[in-house]
């Protein structure tokens, strides 16, 4: 059986290097971090099904980070609530921060509940449902 540290490490990982390459706009390199038929839920939208589906919402404007606006995810208090050996859930709070002029703002607080499996070595997301703390975007 996996030890607690090895899972945990892998989430945390995977929730980080899914920030980065969100926030850089590298949307091949995020949803490789998503298992092909995964699901990722956002309040207002539709279930995005499947690795083409979250794909093509995360390259549409809007999704996608404007060149012109950067952007930034703080995500922490990462906290796995279930793991196995190749299966884990976790909640984390993410601050979406974005730059308008010289100055950064707060734009969403929000908590993500993801659902991982393990493969090949890798801590990939089955299924992300956002949730908005307060008042939504």
């Amino acid at each position: 059986m996996r030890e607690f540290a090895e899972v945990s490490a892998g989430v945390r990982a995977t929730v980080a290097a899914h920030a980065r390459a969100q926030d850089e706009g590298r949307t091949e390199d995020m949803v490789a971090l998503y298992l092909p038929d995964a699901v990722v839920e956002v309040p207002g939208f539709a279930p995005l099904e499947g690795a083409d589906a979250i794909r093509a919402a995360f390259s549409r404007p809007g999704w996608r980070p404007d060149p012109d606006r950067p952007q930034c995810h703080l995500v922490g208090n990462t906290v796995l609530t279930e793991w196995h050996d190749r299966a884990a859930k976790a909640t984390s709070d993410v601050v979406l921060l974005v730059r308008e002029g010289s100055a950064w703002s707060v734009a969403v607080v929000a908590r993500y509940h993801d659902t991982f499996e393990e493969s090949a070595g890798r801590w990939l997301l089955r299924r992300r449902v956002d949730e908005y703390v307060g008042d939504p975007p």
